[in-house]
């Protein structure tokens, strides 16, 4: 099965596949403490971090959907990562069931609304090719990503605890307008 990953451009930024130039960076951005705190808390090794690139690009194979490379327009520097991924949690059929929606930026590509924008591009194309709802889990203290989540169209299932710690499974039905 061979699947051809879309490209979506932004004003500021380009969603594409991740490709094997990138594993460099994606990696760098994943041993970074403070892209994982409200995820695992620990940052990934590099060979943790290439599990989790093969898993991506195996996933749009798959599924016909994943994540993305983010890229700045300009510099055309890999940023983060957004879009979608099934995961069998083991949260529940109200879960477990439906796409999982994520986000992953960078440090300094923070705080100048590129999540906002990418994440937008991401989830208007899901809702054109893939339709349906989605999920997402938040960490409670993570406020950037639950106001994100909430003008994505996210509402709150339920608090569970994940690590130790309580996260926030949020669900999705549609766009913001369809409520």
């Amino acid at each position: 099965m061979n699947r051809t990953i879309p490209i979506i451009n932004t004003a500021r930024l380009s969603l594409r596949a991740m490709l094997p130039e990138d594993f460099d960076r994606y990696a760098e951005i994943w041993a970074m403490q403070d892209v994982v705190e409200h995820i695992s808390g620990t940052p990934l090794t590099r060979g943790e971090a290439w599990t989790s690139f093969l898993r991506n690009a195996g996933h749009w194979q798959m599924t016909g959907f994943g994540q993305w490379a983010v890229t700045e327009a300009r510099s055309r520097r890999l940023v983060g990562q957004t879009g979608f991924f099934f995961r069998a949690r083991g949260l529940g059929a109200d879960f477990d069931a439906y796409p999982e929606a994520g986000w992953v930026l960078a440090p300094e590509a923070q705080g100048r609304g590129l999540g906002a924008e990418a994440t937008k591009a991401a989830h208007d194309w899901f809702d054109r090719v893939v339709t349906g709802p989605l999920v997402a889990i938040i960490a409670e203290g993570n406020a950037p990503s639950c106001k994100l989540a909430d003008s994505l169209g996210y509402r709150p299932l339920r608090t569970v605890e994940m690590q130790g710690d309580p996260v926030l499974l949020m669900r999705r039905n549609g766009p913001p307008g369809a409520r």
